[in-house]
């Protein structure tokens, strides 16, 4: 499930819909992501999250339905605010579930690291001095980066065939 809103969430009702009934759930994994007060040496005051509904939602989808090829999920959660926030409030939660701890571990790993890199918000920074967009950070690039499948190498033609 992927949803992309202004308002807060409840971190306990989420989870508890996303694993109610289902019996084949043995672990669930999730990542909650929170506005922090400074980033590197820079005081912020509040961050201004935008993007555009239906390019986001699609983006999203197609993260989710990556990671549901890669493990065997049960169910995925996927919510993004936008919007102000500031400092404390929740930004970000995933959460996966799967028969098995290390499928729903990894895949809440490469949920949040692809979503850092490819959902498309655009993040205004209020700063003492002034608002700053905020770039992709190459540590960001370089954790989803271990995600990428290797493109698979064409086979030269062997000239005895």
């Amino acid at each position: 499930m992927i949803k992309v809103q202004a308002e807060d969430f409840d971190v306990g009702r989420e989870l508890e819909r996303l694993s109610y009934g289902n019996h084949a759930i043995g672990g669930v994994c999730c990542f909650i992501g929170i506005v922090r007060d400074l980033a590197g040496s820079k005081e912020i005051a509040a961050m201004t999250l935008e993007h555009y509904p239906q390019m986001t939602e699609k983006a999203l989808a197609e993260i989710e339905a990556e990671a549901r090829s890669r493990w065997p999920l049960e169910d995925v959660l996927i919510i993004h605010r936008y919007g102000r926030l500031e400092p404390g409030d929740r930004i970000v939660m995933v959460a996966t579930a799967s028969g098995h701890r290390q499928a729903a571990i990894e895949s809440c790993h490469f949920l949040i690291d692809w979503l850092k890199t490819k959902a498309p918000f655009w993040k205004l920074e209020e700063t003492p001095d002034g608002g700053e967009w905020v770039d992709a950070r190459a540590s960001d690039n370089k954790a989803a980066a271990r995600w990428v499948k290797p493109k698979p190498v064409a086979k030269k033609p062997n000239a005895a065939e």
